[in-house]
């Protein structure tokens, strides 16, 4: 899943382009400052579904460089995974105040209301993401889930 974060419908990926390892490389075999290396592993770690490791290690990345708002970002996007959406909501407020709302973190609160059943608010936070970026596969690609969504919503009483 690449959290853009940048790929397909539900993708919670923090914009990130990290790609995958074979195995997840111990901080003490990579090349990269050690202050990356919470960073790196949470990556890791979301991207092959361990989303409680995931979390651990960008809460580290925080605490550790509480400035750096992609970390934020991951540790939010973990949260919501973790169906923690309160702790989510406040690393999502604390990435807006470092880098303002952008196109990934809006999407990614949309995905994150999506997941909550709140989808008029997450219907807003895509469309105001897709007002930044028209055209963005990822967002369209989570309108469309939402709409899949809204849909199926509409007939289960009927049926």
């Amino acid at each position: 899943m690449a959290i853009s974060v940048t790929g397909c419908a539900g993708d919670m990926s923090p914009s990130w382009e990290a790609e995958t390892t074979n195995s997840i490389q111990q901080p003490d075999s990579v090349k990269y400052y050690p202050s990356d290396e919470p960073y790196k592993l949470g990556v890791e770690h979301f991207n092959r579904g361990y989303y409680g490791l995931s979390e651990r290690y960008f809460r580290d990345a925080v605490e550790k460089a509480p400035k750096d708002a992609s970390a934020w970002i991951g540790l939010a996007a973990s949260y919501d995974r973790l169906l923690r959406f309160d702790l989510a909501d406040r690393a999502y407020a604390q990435a807006i105040r470092l880098k303002g709302e952008t196109v990934q973190i809006l999407n990614n609160q949309g995905y994150s209301y999506m997941l909550r059943g709140n989808l008029d608010r997450a219907r807003r936070k895509f469309l105001k993401a897709a007002s930044l970026e028209p055209g963005n596969p990822t967002i369209r690609n989570n309108v469309l889930l939402l709409d899949a969504s809204q849909r199926y919503i509409k007939r289960s009483p009927e049926g």
